[in-house]
């Protein structure tokens, strides 16, 4: 399963039941831009089945469901990453807690070093994806 892009937000991302569309609107705008700038100006992709991570590293504040945050992340990437979200086949959204022992051994650099960071953010990674048989 080869990487394809990898990017780290240091924000806490928005959900897609968010109720102010301006926050909503920018937090997109946002995850979109970063996106770009990891892509480095490929081709966006139009024929291939992916595999779409996303990790939220935390605090307690006001964590949020998940599930709620990766619809919006992966609408901002449409046109950029790839053609349209339907290219997703795989989906694998993970929230930890800042505070809680989260060991960044065996992890990209790039989610382990926001770990020992320790400030809230989202990290997107996209991958080709595998087969079914793989998975399950």
């Amino acid at each position: 399963m080869a990487k394809l892009v990898e990017f780290l937000m240091p924000r806490m991302p928005v959900s897609h039941q968010c109720k102010n569309k301006v926050n909503k609107k920018e937090w997109m705008e946002y995850v979109s831009s970063e996106g770009v700038v990891a892509w480095n100006g490929q081709a966006v992709i139009t024929d291939k089945k992916l595999k779409f991570l996303m990790v939220y590293l935390a605090d307690f504040s006001m964590p949020g469901d998940i599930n709620n945050f990766v619809k919006p992340v992966q609408d901002a990437l449409n046109e950029k990453i790839y053609s349209d979200d339907v290219l997703i086949k795989d989906v694998s959204a993970h929230m930890r807690f800042l505070n809680e022992p989260n060991d960044p051994a065996g992890l990209p650099d790039m989610l382990g070093k926001a770990i020992i960071d320790g400030n809230p953010c989202v990290y997107v990674a996209i991958y080709d994806s595998i087969e079914l048989s793989e998975v399950v």
